[in-house]
């Protein structure tokens, strides 16, 4: 199993007293399966993404990546972590406004000591960006960017990929052909995703889905 959370619980403090966000979590992804992670605003989905990026920790419980509690690591270890063994993909697309295409796609995989130019020529003619290389962030459109923001994610062939309402800022149209191509390359490249997700049409997309209700799993 890739990815095992084991009792994960998570509260946060507040000026009215703490919140119980998530409450003894356990949740299995097996490799090169996508999950999509739903749940009504406020039932921990994203919560429970950051706590697997390794941005924030739970209070409790074991969050296992490839059999390494990566829960009790400290700030250093997390950072190695995201840096080698897991992709974010967000709302935001978060390219480097000062880097042209090319070199937010490789720039990831340069940090991970892992570029691969076989496997990133693949991701850029398989996301259609062949024709983009020299432009910058600010010359694309959102759907180009989050394609950008996709490859540079894969590029340096993360095992597990975490995206948080990927195609939020997209039209339906563009998002639905974004989400596809990201779900082909990451099953084409053996990783698992995780998505949040408010969409129950994106959701049928992916292998499975998982309810999150009031903290736990429904």
């Amino acid at each position: 199993m890739l990815l095992s959370l084991r009792n994960v619980s998570k509260t946060y403090a507040t000026p009215e007293g703490k919140i119980e966000v998530l409450k003894g979590i356990d949740f299995d992804l097996p490799a090169a399966q996508s999950v999509a992670l739903t749940g009504e605003s406020g039932s921990g989905k994203s919560t429970l993404l950051h706590l697997v990026a390794g941005l924030d920790q739970p209070d409790s419980g074991q969050i296992l990546v490839a059999g390494r509690d990566i829960a009790g690591l400290g700030d250093r270890g997390r950072a190695a972590y995201r840096r080698s063994d897991v992709g974010l993909i967000f709302q935001q697309f978060n390219l480097i406004p000062s880097l042209d295409v090319a070199a937010n796609i490789s720039f990831h995989a340069r940090l991970a000591g892992r570029q691969d130019t076989t496997w990133e020529t693949q991701l850029i003619e398989t996301l259609g960006l062949t024709s983009l290389m020299r432009r910058y962030p600010e010359q694309l459109s959102g759907g180009q960017q989050q394609r950008v923001a996709i490859a540079r994610t894969l590029a340096a062939r993360p095992a597990l990929v975490l995206a948080d309402e990927p195609t939020g800022n997209l039209d339906e149209t563009t998002g639905d052909t974004v989400l596809g191509l990201m779900l082909s390359l990451t099953k084409s490249s053996g990783a698992a995703l995780l998505m949040v997700t408010h969409s129950p049409r994106l959701a049928l997309m992916l292998d499975g889905s998982v309810l999150l209700r009031s903290g736990r799993i429904a």
